[in-house]
């Protein structure tokens, strides 16, 4: 029996990915780093230096600890002027409703997001007293597709990891969901999410009959 939905952030909740490829964009030109949307694909789901060092090697540019520590900071302040101009109306569609209804029905909420701006992201969105348990990137080791922020998840919630279901955009979030054994409904394309148990479009028109034959 399903007794918690556990939601990614980005492109899931919200679509925050638009103002990751402006700041990663903004960088790479920067860096004189040819840098498109097709590349920006490549990022999703994986971890801040991870994604760095995707276009450094695009860019055939080696550079030392530090400084990519500092590029990553750049990259982050520049993508937190960006997001702190959100607002409620950027919630995707049918999403807010449908955790609504779970919440009705006694089903536990959760964010795991490796977004180390998460809480920011959901105070932007006045959603920050919703969710049961926020898991973000400031409290794992292991990006995804490691299944560490779903098995904390489920361990804060104090559920068994097969009574979670996991809302992932990202084929790196399916792949970790499915190694901490749990049901992952992929949101958005069906050949791009053909790991996940479910595919939806989106969150609009989709009622609980989505999680109860899962």
């Amino acid at each position: 029996m399903i007794k918690a939905c556990i939601f990614d952030l980005d492109g899931v909740i919200v679509d925050t990915a638009k103002y990751h490829y402006m700041a990663w964009k903004r960088l790479a030109d920067q860096l004189n780093i040819p840098f498109n949307e097709k590349d920006n694909e490549r990022l999703k789901g994986v971890s801040r230096m991870k994604s760095l060092e995707i276009i450094l090697d695009l860019g055939s540019l080696n550079l030392n600890q530090e400084e990519k520590e500092e590029l990553a900071k750049k990259k982050n302040n520049w993508y937190i002027q960006y997001i702190s101009k959100m607002d409620k109306s950027e919630l995707l569609p049918g999403v807010e409703e449908f955790i609504k209804n779970l919440k009705r029905k006694g089903i536990k909420v959760a964010i795991a997001s490796a977004s180390k701006n998460t809480k920011l992201i959901l105070k932007r969105l006045n959603l920050e007293d919703t969710f049961d348990a926020v898991i973000d990137g400031t409290m794992i080791s292991n990006a995804k597709p490691n299944p560490e922020i779903f098995l904390r998840a489920s361990d804060y919630l104090n559920l068994k990891p097969e009574e979670c279901v996991v809302f992932e955009d990202a084929v790196a979030g399916v792949q970790a969901a499915k190694k901490a054994g749990m049901k992952v409904v992929g949101v958005g394309e069906e050949e791009v999410l053909k790991g996940a148990d479910k595919v939806i479009k989106n969150f609009e028109n989709v009622d609980l009959t989505l999680i109860e034959g899962i």
